[in-house]
């Protein structure tokens, strides 16, 4: 397997017919930057555009695979403040979050190549987002999948994938108690394809991904289709257009904004987390 263009926060690799794109910010949890957001739809388009690659997988290095958006960039003292500017208004927000997280994903979603996810640890909120995007998911026994967000007073993030992934009881569930499930309930619930040892989790991906790259690529591109379309007639779109607008409406309200300055002050969401559910934290 050999490395094409060099990346910060990301290793594109392509080996025959599979190209694999790893998040590489274990220190962060693979916290999504912006620019490993950037960093990750280049890499898609190098794979769109080589004829040779026929399946795509996405993987993270480190204990997880990924901790969702890197929030340092928004808040607190490392904040960056070009962001910062761009994000002053609820009209900037909407831009950049419309651009970076909403499109971005979409466009994986979307992608004319079926895709994979390996994911290995925890898998919240953004992160859980992103594995969604792929057409199938390998699941090392240690994954976890969860998203919190609500207990920071926001609702859900930019793509609410749990309906479509869970079921509609479950989905509730999860968002509003903010639990994780484990590999083997998310594989019960059909949300991942199989569940594997840790240590297998790559090598079973690679299998699978052998398998799919068999299909010609008009017509492993169409079944993507007809299956996305399935959906989409089912109001998948919609639903998720509707549930941006609701994001954006709930974590502009001050009840959110407080929440995010609370993890300001406290330096880290695990202590915003721990702070409300202990009762020491506005509701």
């Amino acid at each position: 397997m050999t490395d094409t263009p060099t990346f910060n926060t990301i290793h594109y690799a392509v080996d025959a017919a599979i190209a694999t794109i790893t998040l590489d910010r274990p220190d962060q949890a693979n916290a999504q930057s912006m620019e490993l957001i950037g960093e990750l739809d280049d890499a898609f388009t190098l794979a769109e555009e080589d004829d040779n690659v026929r399946v795509v997988v996405l993987a993270a290095t480190g204990r997880h695979f990924s901790s969702g958006h890197d929030l340092k960039e928004l808040v607190g003292p490392n904040a960056d403040p070009h962001l910062q500017a761009r994000r002053a208004t609820a009209e900037g927000k909407f831009r950049h979050e419309r651009q970076m997280y909403f499109d971005k994903c979409l466009r994986i979603y979307a992608f004319p190549k079926p895709t994979i996810a390996a994911v290995q640890g925890k898998c919240i909120a953004a992160g859980m987002m992103l594995a969604a995007m792929c057409d199938l998911i390998v699941a090392a026994d240690d994954a976890s999948f969860s998203n919190p967000v609500a207990r920071m007073s926001g609702a859900g993030v930019e793509l609410l994938v749990e309906p479509w992934e869970l079921g509609i009881r479950k989905a509730k569930e999860l968002l509003l108690t903010g639990d994780a499930i484990d590999a083997q309930e998310a594989w019960r619930l059909g949300m991942v394809n199989r569940v594997v040892p840790r240590e297998r989790l790559l090598d079973e991906t690679y299998e699978m991904a052998a398998k799919v790259a068999l299909v010609p690529p008009v017509t492993a591109e169409r079944i993507k289709d007809s299956v996305n379309h399935t959906f989409e007639l089912m109001g998948k779109r919609n639903a998720w257009n509707f549930h941006f607008m609701a994001h954006h409406f709930t974590h502009n309200t001050a009840t959110a904004l407080d929440r995010l300055a609370d993890r300001e002050q406290m330096g880290s969401m695990r202590e915003v987390f721990a702070a409300r559910d202990e009762g020491d934290a506005p509701a």
